[in-house]
């Protein structure tokens, strides 16, 4: 017999299934995740937890005028499914494949983009109040998870939906992970709603009674005036309903006719509603459910035992991880900081030594900086490990807060240049833009994992802000660097002093760097590398060095151009009014899709190709016309 998902076509075909059809094909959508996740990697058990949900939802909105916003957007993927994508999941995540989150260009199904958390709230009000004002009729509902409410952003949006008359949809999907177990009061409060079900049933058994008699309508009517009572004894501290939002629940995320009965409820009402739906986060695989956080974001794997394809080297974030705990070991005043990501940071290991020292705020990133900034007020030495793409959420209050006042809190800044697959929502390249201006902070950024250790070590001891970029994943094993004796604030390291060019590489790209000056040597051009370690302050006197032994310079960087490490470089050449010829080499002003990151560093000729090939363009000092050297000894 054939499946239910290679003959569906369209949502409307949702509405037409039973409810044994439904969850049979909730059963072959699990499948289906599985079999081609396992092949291209990606986000696997928030997908598998949300299936029965999305199919809830399909089938009693009509989301070709219904308008449904994803918090995150990672779970995303059986709404790809039901909305005509699923031929295109070979190529999920791929350089101009189907994207791993909502993309708006992708489909009309997709709303509003989300690649991060607590935006939902907000986004879903914006269009439900232009829905009133252009006069237009249709539902709008946001999917947030419970993850997610712990972002300040979110309680905004709640404030503002509640206090409102623009009517929107909350869906609360409580699976109590967010990447990492949820922590905190939140997740306290709705553990507590999780265990008094008996609420609702008592409150739906007293209507369904009373409404049998005319006495018992006037009676139900009456009983109402009473409900936030019954609330207070049943459910402690009843947060939505007292912001002004209707609360039903809790449901299960996995009974489909339940989940359709409340929806449709929640559909007919002239009010704002939140349906808090529990669900399992990997639910239906058994290695997945057994353990979420590990397959939350994964690469290939072994879809029937779920190994993953193993790597020996170390990480940054490993490297990170026992350098945090070799100094916290030496000194107690050194405290950890994570916002829900104690794994992919690399602090899992700290956690389990240090308790005591170890705070994981949940998805609050910016609570997190400015609790660091009252710890480091009060003499401890924070560290905030947390991803690039993530801290941009925190800009004012690194400025604020921490470097106004001179703190001495260390920002160990994760995926910091291209992580790849997950595309314009999660590529670390704005870091040094946004940072490099603000006052009183240093900006540091490693050749290699030995690199990042040191550094480590001599931020710790420093009394002034830090922040640490370094990039996902390991190093190029077979390029050796020589590590710097001795570290001094804004000084960087020669690497190779020859020849008439010279290339200032910051962090990772010092390794691409050599390898381009290895193959430019191959074929008798000799260039300079300098190791540009200190992004702030940049190494003037070294500059000075280069400028007036009249080189010509180029800057190498993973970030964009706009406000980079190239562009600090330019200006300090530029106030010496010097004749001197200069070329940054990074990303251009545009946001970087997804793909392989060496697919990436091709598409903006960053490779070793494209850099030599930039080089030969720019510098008349090397000519493609002297017989050491042709294009074809180029590619």
């Amino acid at each position: 017999m054939s499946k239910i998902l290679d003959k569906y076509n369209d949502i409307e075909e949702i509405k037409e299934m039973s409810i044994d059809q439904l969850n049979l094909f909730c059963q072959e959508i699990r499948e289906f995740i599985v079999m081609k996740i396992f092949k291209t990697g990606g986000h696997l058990a928030s997908n598998l937890g949300i299936v029965e949900l999305t199919i809830s939802l399909y089938n009693i909105f009509d989301f070709r005028k219904d308008k449904l916003i994803w918090d995150v957007g990672h779970q995303t993927y059986v709404h790809k499914i039901l909305t005509g994508r699923a031929s295109d999941f070979d190529t999920l995540r791929q350089y101009q494949g189907l994207s791993g989150f909502p993309k708006r260009e992708e489909s009309n199904f997709d709303i509003f983009e989300t690649g991060h958390s607590s935006t939902s709230l907000s986004a879903a009000l914006g269009i439900a109040r232009a829905r009133n004002l252009n006069g237009e009729v249709y539902d709008v509902i946001a999917v947030i998870g419970d993850g997610a409410l712990t972002g300040g952003m979110a309680f905004e949006a709640l404030n503002d939906i509640g206090g409102g008359t623009a009517k929107v949809i909350i869906i609360l999907n409580d699976n109590q992970m967010s990447i990492s177990e949820n922590v905190g009061g939140i997740s306290s409060y709705l553990y507590k709603i999780r265990l008094a079900p008996k609420y609702i049933k008592i409150k739906g058994g007293i209507k369904t009674t009373l409404k049998k008699f005319t006495l018992g309508k006037t009676l139900a009517k009456a009983l109402k005036k009473l409900k936030s009572g019954i609330k207070e004894i049943m459910i402690p501290n009843m947060l939505f309903e007292d912001m002004g939002i209707k609360y039903m629940g809790p449901i299960n995320g996995h009974d489909i006719k339940e989940m359709s009965k409340v929806f449709k409820m929640a559909r007919d009402s002239e009010e704002s509603v939140l349906i808090h739906v529990i669900t399992t986060k990997g639910k239906g695989v058994e290695f997945a459910e057994k353990n979420p956080e590990k397959f939350h974001a994964i690469g290939p794997f072994d879809c029937k035992t779920g190994e993953m394809n193993s790597i020996t080297a170390t990480t940054y974030s490993e490297a990170f991880g026992e350098e945090a705990i070799s100094l916290a070991k030496a000194d107690k005043r050194l405290v950890a900081i994570t916002a829900a990501m104690k794994y992919g940071t690399g602090l899992n290991k700290f956690s389990l030594e240090f308790k005591d020292r170890f705070f994981d705020v949940g998805i609050a990133e910016q609570h997190a900086v400015t609790m660091a900034a009252g710890m480091a007020s009060n003499g401890l030495k924070p560290i905030f490990a947390v991803y690039s793409t993530f801290i941009q959420r925190a800009y004012d209050q690194i400025l604020h807060d921490v470097c106004l006042q001179k703190l001495p809190v260390i920002f160990a800044i994760d995926r910091a240049g291209l992580v790849g697959e997950d595309g314009k929502t999660h590529q670390g390249i704005f870091d040094v833009s946004f940072l490099s201006h603000i006052p009183n902070l240093i900006i540091i950024n490693p050749k290699n994992i030995l690199e990042l250790k040191n550094m480590l070590r001599w931020s710790f001891f420093q009394n002034e802000p830090i922040a640490i970029r370094y990039p996902k994943g390991s190093d190029d094993a077979s390029i050796e660097l020589p590590p710097i004796i001795t570290i001094k604030k804004g000084k960087w390291q020669i690497l190779s002093n020859e020849g008439n060019i010279v290339i200032f590489a910051t962090g990772k790209m010092v390794q691409r760097a050599i390898q381009v000056r290895n193959k430019l040597l191959d074929i008798g051009i000799n260039i300079s590398i300098v190791n540009a370690c200190f992004i702030k302050p940049i190494d003037e006197e070294l500059i000075n060095y280069f400028v007036n032994k009249e080189y010509d310079i180029i800057t190498l960087e993973d970030n964009i151009l706009h406000g980079g490490f190239g562009a600090m470089v330019l200006e300090y050449i530029n106030s010496l009014d010097k004749n001197t010829k200069i070329l940054t080499l990074g990303f251009n002003d545009s946001f970087i899709e997804q793909g392989n990151v060496d697919i990436l560093y091709k598409l903006y000729e960053l490779d070793v190709d494209g850099i030599i090939h930039n080089i030969i363009k720019f510098s008349h000092k090397v000519s493609l016309e002297g017989e050491k050297i042709s294009k074809s000894d180029l590619l």
